[in-house]
């Protein structure tokens, strides 16, 4: 199918792309990976699309030895190779194929909150801060905040995500990441993202966020359970109904798995770094 007739405007600031976004029914184009596809089915029917490329700072990746800015241009490719945040370099693989990756940008995926999506849910473990611009000026979400449900967010019509912020990998920390999906780059039947903080051989904070398993990225902190069958977690965390790839109770035993096990690897790793 093709997509319905809209009209393309490139604004140069986040002003004028604010201005594009009040004047009617419009979307954000960045990377395009998510956009397109639902423009080609028809199920967005958007007057115009505002390209937001153009615009001066929002490609900026920027480490500031306490967290990585990147900008809602920023491409996933380019973050493969960082190791700042080694959570998310640990997820991209993960995420659809290299030619989509290399067009698709972090601040899109988050902004279009797929429930099985990568990101978003990395997004979540480590508690990442969503710039957002409005009509009404600047403001920020916290991650944990910022999905409301399946492709929904806080962001209004009229706003616009201009950055996310990651916090930098610390001594003592350690990661782990894990989906299953029917073949790569598939959507996720389940998929589980850790982060765990160690200090002298003792896990002292671990969060585990699940994505795929519910209507948008479900984060617990999981301290106590470091060790523990979480089968009883995944029962919690898994309310989403089987479908033909997968039952509910399928998922619920894939989630008990991945996330017990990379549990366990984060604190492996969390061990092996210097405090």
């Amino acid at each position: 199918m093709k997509s319905a007739p809209f009209d393309y405007v490139r604004p140069s600031s986040v002003d004028e792309a604010l201005t594009e976004l009040a004047n009617g029914d419009a979307k954000v184009l960045a990377g395009g990976q998510s956009l397109v596809p639902v423009l080609a089915m028809r199920l967005a029917r958007p007057t115009t699309l505002v390209d937001i490329n153009g615009i001066h700072g929002l490609d900026e990746l920027r480490n500031t030895g306490d967290e990585l800015v990147i900008g809602a241009a920023v491409r996933q490719r380019r973050l493969e190779r960082d190791r700042s945040v080694p959570l998310i370099a640990m997820a991209l693989p993960w995420v659809g194929h290299r030619e989509l990756r290399s067009r698709g940008t972090v601040c899109g995926s988050l902004a279009h909150a797929d429930p099985a999506a990568e990101l978003p849910a990395v997004a979540c473990c480590l508690d990442a801060v969503i710039e957002v611009a409005g009509p009404n000026g600047r403001r920020t979400e916290r991650a944990r905040d910022f999905f409301t449900g399946p492709m929904s967010t806080t962001v209004g019509p009229t706003e616009l995500v201009v950055s996310a912020r990651f916090p930098v990998a610390r001594p003592g920390e350690g990661f782990g990441f894990a989906e299953i999906a029917r073949r790569h780059g598939d959507f996720a039947l389940a998929g589980v993202a850790v982060r765990v903080m160690v200090a002298d051989g003792v896990v002292h904070a671990a969060v585990l966020t699940a994505f795929g398993v519910s209507d948008r990225p479900r984060t617990r902190d999981v301290t106590n359970l470091v060790g523990e069958p979480l089968a009883d977690l995944a029962e919690e965390l898994v309310d989403t109904e089987g479908d033909t790839h997968g039952s509910q109770a399928y998922r619920r035993r894939l989630l008990t798995v991945l996330a017990e096990r990379e549990l366990t690897r984060a604190v492996a790793a969390a061990r092996t770094e210097p405090t």
